[in-house]
């Protein structure tokens, strides 16, 4: 099943902007009251199409249901709850630094809405990473434009036909298209761009940003992929917290969630060479746990975005001259976008697995003689790429104290967005900031502000005590169905506010309300008394 992407007009596109510059313009957009309503209203928009977000996701990435609600769908209510909740903290001013010169005046510094801003989100997470940016625009009092990608039409086209039923045309309009529509949305000025995605896209978007001067956050996959050391040193009187199994079902997790369609999920894993065969072969353990059947007639397993990419994948896979030993290519399948989880050992530095980023549920293993070689292999590389990667993780088998010595070496000596130990992902849904090390241009509202952006920011997880992690909250493929429930209570399922257009429940209702419920347990405990 595919459905047709139905493109804005180009003509069509400037009348947008100028509706959401003139909407602006008034004012309407500004009070707290007016953006929590808007809150609400997108907050029951997510909430009253579950199903139909999950069935577009399905579409496009042939994507479990259980997966799209916990990767997507679930934290987006989530956010608009918290929003809903902080947005009039937020918008309150600042008092400004002390100054005995300026003090009698009392300097605040005033946090006002940049007018119309322009989203542009990827195919990997096309719901929240399309709509999370949207909150927070509304949230500041801005009017947006958004701009799904046209690799997911099912979930793009759903967006716009949601927007529009559930949110006013001059606050939120989504335009679809191509090439051609984000270079006419480009060529217009926004008060702020928003873009997630490429870094050879992110420049393209930075450079027709500064055309007019507009500011612009970029959320970009350097060139550099995203690490993963895997070291095995024996520790001497203590049992290890995690034990292999348990990390190899975490790696093999946060390399198939999404197909491997994961800007932060492991590209490579770094391994000393004698602890190398041990690693295949816990893989090899959880996947079988992971898809009994086989990933093909799993209904737990995604599908490439689109056939060029299905041939960019199948063309690296086909040149390697590292060993498969885990699924592979026998099985792809180009119609329907399928590559099997595939571990590839014994990958040398300059292999074809290693040229680029893979974004694809292919792992390859490239044995070091140790931690110090890995590092300066991460290293080189970043050198070479004048990068860093989005994230990098370490896993480790000895006792915490000595994991977290071994962790800080690997976090000290190298740069990264996120530096996690012993887990993976987990970093993008908790507090810490999801981050990257190069290529994003930083919002500055002023100069003085330079000894904040400066130092670069790294997001650390250094240890995961608890052993929290998808292997024991049940984020498991196979375990999808059983788990369900589960992982529901994870994320809130009601809305703390009352839907648009209804009236809230007023303090006198709250209270009969609770007397009712008082006198109901009363007369059912003098009942039971008599008895």
């Amino acid at each position: 099943m595919t459905t047709k992407l139905e493109y804005t007009p180009l003509d069509e596109i400037n009348q947008i902007h100028a509706r959401l510059h003139a909407s602006f313009r008034t004012g309407k957009t500004k009070p707290i009251d007016a953006r929590k309503e808007n809150i609400v209203k997108f907050a029951y928009m997510i909430k009253d199409n579950v199903e139909a977000l999950q069935d577009a996701l399905a579409v496009d990435l042939g994507r479990p249901k259980l997966e799209s609600s916990f990767l997507e769908i679930d934290p987006l209510i989530k956010e608009s709850i918290e929003v809903y909740k902080s947005v009039e903290k937020w918008a309150q001013p600042d008092k400004a630094p002390f100054s005995l010169n300026f003090a009698p005046m009392k300097p605040v510094v005033r946090k006002e809405p940049k007018g119309a801003v322009l989203v542009i989100s990827p195919f990997n997470y096309p719901v929240w990473l399309a709509f999370s940016p949207v909150i927070g625009a509304i949230a500041a009092g801005c009017t947006v434009a958004l701009k799904p990608s046209e690799l997911t039409p099912a979930t793009s086209t759903l967006l716009a036909s949601l927007v529009a039923k559930y949110l006013p045309s001059d606050v939120v309009t989504v335009v679809n298209g191509a090439i051609p529509e984000t270079t006419r949305l480009l060529d217009l000025p926004w008060g702020h761009i928003m873009y997630t995605g490429g870094g050879n896209v992110g420049r393209i978007v930075a450079t027709a940003a500064a055309k007019h001067l507009t500011p612009v956050t970029l959320e970009v996959r350097p060139v550099l992929p995203t690490p993963l050391f895997y070291y095995l040193q024996k520790p001497r009187h203590h049992r290890p917290r995690i034990g292999h199994e348990s990390r190899a079902r975490r790696i093999l997790w946060g390399k198939t969630i999404n197909a491997g369609q994961t800007c932060v999920a492991p590209d490579y894993v770094l391994v000393p060479r004698e602890g190398q065969d041990a690693l295949v072969r816990e893989l090899e353990v959880a996947y079988k746990e992971f898809y009994p059947q086989g990933a093909k007639s799993s209904d737990s397993y995604s599908r490439i975005i689109s056939a060029g990419h299905w041939d960019r994948l199948k063309g690296m896979l086909d040149g390697t001259d590292g060993k498969v030993v885990l699924g592979g290519g026998s099985d792809a399948d180009r119609d329907s976008k399928f590559i099997a989880p595939t571990v590839v050992k014994d990958v040398g530095g300059d292999d074809a697995l290693m040229k680029s980023e893979i974004f694809g549920p292919i792992l390859p293993i490239v044995p070091v003689k140790d931690v110090d070689a890995a590092i300066e292999y991460v290293n080189a590389k970043a050198l070479a790429s004048s990068d860093h990667p989005l994230a990098l993780y370490v896993f480790t088998k000895n006792p915490s104290h000595l994991t977290k010595s071994l962790s800080l070496v690997v976090f000290d000596n190298t740069q990264s967005g996120a530096a996690v130990a012993n887990d993976l992902i987990i970093h993008i849904a908790g507090s810490t900031a999801f981050l990257s090390a190069g290529l994003v241009l930083p919002d500055t509202e002023h100069i003085l502000q330079s000894s904040r952006l400066i130092p670069l920011p790294t997001s650390v997880l250094p240890s995961t005590r608890l052993g929290f992690g998808p292997d024991t909250w049940g984020a498991v493929p196979s375990l999808h169905a059983a788990k369900a429930k589960k992982l529901s209570g994870l994320n809130p399922v009601t809305l703390p506010f009352p839907r648009p257009g209804t009236k809230a429940a007023g303090p006198w209702s709250k209270w009969a309300t609770i007397m009712g419920v008082l006198a109901v347990l009363s007369a059912a405990f003098a009942k039971y008394s008599k008895k």
